[in-house]
């Protein structure tokens, strides 16, 4: 057992800043996807409407980018780039893996806009979702740089 904690550490935390990468991925992609489905018959029908179905798309986007930027800070913070990752221990593993948990579970939510006639509507969902995935992004951040 004593192995187990000296030697897990970076291997939780590398397990934290994974999840956080893939899962907030996997709701861009998911959220992006659906977003491209939908537009894609709406600009089919009427071409004018690109711009705003191409906004409704790019948002969800951006959570895969929120987790991508805090996998890599979690990374620099176990010192992975420095060389200094292996002494990481059990606890600080822990602590990163539930640093790097808001981000990878507030990113995987996803959206679809079934009426593209109210695009406003569909831009405050949008919006509302983005809004809770900085929060999820936020609070990733300010526990990365209190460990």
């Amino acid at each position: 057992m004593e192995f187990l904690f000296a030697h897990s550490g970076l291997a939780i935390g590398l397990l934290g800043a994974g999840l956080a990468a893939c899962l907030a991925g996997a709701g861009s992609g998911l959220g992006t996807g659906i977003a491209g489905e939908a537009g894609a018959g709406l600009v089919t029908e009427d071409p004018s409407k690109f711009g705003k179905v191409m906004i409704l798309q790019v948002i969800p986007g951006t959570q895969g980018l929120y987790g991508l930027v805090v996998f890599f800070v979690a990374i620099m913070q176990m010192g992975l780039l420095n060389g200094t990752g292996a002494d990481l221990s059990f606890i600080d593993g822990c602590r990163y893996f539930a640093a790097c948990m808001p981000i990878g579970i507030g990113g995987l939510v996803n959206i679809l806009a079934k009426k593209p006639d109210d695009w406003s509507k569909g831009m405050i969902l949008c919006i509302t979702v983005e809004f809770y995935a900085i929060l999820s992004l936020l609070a990733s951040m300010m526990m990365l740089l209190s460990i």
